[in-house]
């Protein structure tokens, strides 16, 4: 029994600063790990959230996790709940947070709606161009894992009730945090609520490296 726990705490300690020598952002995931127990009610235990109306994010770039709770920190982005969590958090607690929960496996959700796939594809990849959207592919890859260099966000397998919600914040112009170049805001804007909702039930069927959801066909 012994031997085991030991094999399998050499097994974390290794996956942890595995991370930590990947990540862009320069923080302790053990000191994370210990900083999260708050963080678990609403994003899961293990970075896993268990509820559509709150994101889940193990798994998510560090330094994509570390822009968002500045920004709530600094109330570019306005969330009562979020914001009273990030005022308290130094600098260093939130580099910890950060490379804790890019450190943390992703766990894949339920498929895309079958009804939704090809629309919610076709936007996702081709975008529209008679409306002037760009294609989510082009920041966030074909596989929705973003870009850690340039903070877009991973968004594989990301609840379709939290995206959608999102894009119409970013629509509206509640949230803000894709300042100064406006992106997100200016594709969002010029979805309908039938795009918001197909793209979002995409983007929740994609997982790691699988572009197409189970059930879409070929």
């Amino acid at each position: 029994m012994k031997s085991k726990f030991a094999a399998i705490s050499l097994v974390s300690f290794f996956a942890i600063n595995l991370a930590q020598a990947e990540s862009l952002v320069q923080g302790s995931a053990e000191a994370g790990k210990a900083r999260s127990i708050t963080c678990g009610a609403c994003h899961g235990a293990d970075g896993n959230s268990v509820n559509p109306e709150w994101p889940s994010i193990a798994g998510q770039h560090a330094a994509y996790i570390v822009q968002q709770l500045q920004a709530f920190k600094s109330g570019a982005r306005a969330n009562p709940l979020m914001t009273a969590q990030a005022m308290i958090l130094s600098e260093q607690d939130i580099a910890d947070l950060a490379v804790y929960y890019e450190g943390l496996p992703a766990a894949p959700k339920s498929v895309a709606e079958p009804a939704l796939v090809d629309k919610g594809e076709a936007l996702y990849r081709g975008g529209d161009r008679e409306n002037s959207v760009a294609a989510c592919i082009a920041c966030h890859g074909p596989s929705g894992r973003g870009n850690p260099a340039a903070k877009y966000p991973s968004i594989a397998g990301q609840y379709a009730v939290y995206t959608a919600k999102q894009l119409r914040d970013y629509a509206s112009g509640a949230r803000k945090s894709d300042a100064p170049t406006r992106v997100m805001r200016d594709i969002a804007a010029r979805l309908s609520e039938d795009d918001i909702k197909a793209v979002a039930s995409y983007v929740q069927g994609l997982y790691g490296s699988v572009p197409r959801t189970a059930g879409a066909g070929d």
